[in-house]
């Protein structure tokens, strides 16, 4: 997974499958790749309400929940959408080319 201007490698798309979430770091700071209905989403890996990682958590309805207490996140939005999270977390955009998927800031 190497970094280039903040861009950072995920991998190959035909190796990510549906429902596959992937962790890298993005300048330093923990991201999750989550492939949802055929798209790919990038969040921050930390859940706003009590500083704990999204990777792993459930994934449906379009949102990731946080496997400590429940707070869902919205893919698309980042929007906290069930308590006790209030806050959203932050969104990083996704690029495919060439078959690769890459993850840079917004």
């Amino acid at each position: 997974m190497s970094e280039t201007h903040g861009r950072v490698r995920v991998g190959l798309e035909a190796e990510l499958p549906e429902g596959s979430q992937t962790e890298v770091s993005v300048e330093g700071l923990s991201v999750v790749v989550v492939r949802y209905e055929g798209e790919f989403y990038a969040l921050r890996n930390n859940c706003t309400h009590k500083d704990y990682p999204l990777l792993g958590g459930e994934v449906s309805a379009g949102r990731i929940t946080c496997a400590k207490h429940g707070g869902k996140f919205e893919l698309a939005t980042g929007k906290a959408k069930a308590l006790p999270a209030v806050k959203p977390v932050k969104l990083y955009r996704t690029v495919l080319e060439a078959g690769e998927v890459y993850v840079e800031p917004l």
